[in-house]
């Protein structure tokens, strides 16, 4: 079974390359440009794990995460968080709030895949 990935992001350069990057490993992938359009795809497109930038137009990351986090529906999502805020107290608050995993851009993108693939067991 394919695993699916929704990115989240709303610089048009990051996505490009994380979604040629997630389909080059194989990974079914979708694509959001803002939290709302990120909760709708979670609804319609029911990915496996969500790559979520924090700082977006409409609703952060965190809202998002809170937002999918608050819905038993999710339980099994796994979130991670990607973003350019990498002070302590925003991995902290991330984390609080239920991301599996928080990552600083810029990021390895061999470690960004080797994440993603532990964290569905692929």
């Amino acid at each position: 079974m394919t695993r699916k990935i929704l990115i989240v992001d709303d610089e048009p350069n990051i996505v490009i390359s994380l979604e040629f990057l997630m389909k080059k490993e194989g990974f079914e992938v979708a694509v959001a440009s803002d939290g709302d359009e990120a909760l709708a795809k979670v609804t319609s497109f029911a990915p496996d794990l969500v790559l979520l930038d924090v700082m977006m137009p409409k609703k952060s990351g965190f809202e998002v995460c809170e937002a999918l986090r608050a819905d038993p529906a999710q339980a099994g999502l796994r979130i991670v968080m990607l973003t350019a805020k990498g002070r302590d107290t925003e991995v902290a608050k991330g984390l609080a709030i239920g991301a599996d995993a928080y990552v600083t851009k810029p990021f390895s993108t061999k470690d960004l895949v080797a994440q993603v693939k532990t964290m569905l067991g692929a």
